[in-house]
């Protein structure tokens, strides 16, 4: 019962937050742009989801794309079972880091949504 009656402010801050997300995105491609030379690095890596539903794939597919410098290019089907999504980043340092803000999302989204965090 609780769950239901703080989801919309869970809501709200996920929104804030994400918004947060969209400014700090797109001042470094503006950066990026504006600056001589390129401060890009693009790679493209594979985010983990295992049991996600197709609501939560396809809502964190669309939250991705629209942060500017990263884009969901698919769905794969793990070896070990489960899916995960293909991404590609073009300001992340490392495999790591862009997995690590990638992996951030997904975990305020299901905070968000279930009001619980992922396993």
């Amino acid at each position: 019962m609780i769950a239901v009656l703080t989801l919309p402010f869970r809501l709200l801050a996920f929104a804030g937050w994400f918004a947060w997300q969209i400014v700090r995105s797109s001042g470094g491609v503006l950066a990026d742009i504006l600056s001589p030379g390129s401060r890009a690095t693009p790679r493209v890596v594979r985010l983990p989801l295992g049991d996600a539903g197709d609501a939560h794939l396809t809502a964190l597919g669309v939250l991705i794309s629209l942060t500017p410098g990263t884009l969901t290019i698919g769905v794969d089907r793990m070896a070990e079972g489960g899916r995960e999504l293909l991404v590609h980043t073009m300001y992340d340092p490392d495999e790591a880091r862009a997995l690590a803000g990638l992996r951030e999302m997904d975990r305020r989204l299901v905070a968000a949504t279930t009001g619980r965090s992922r396993a």
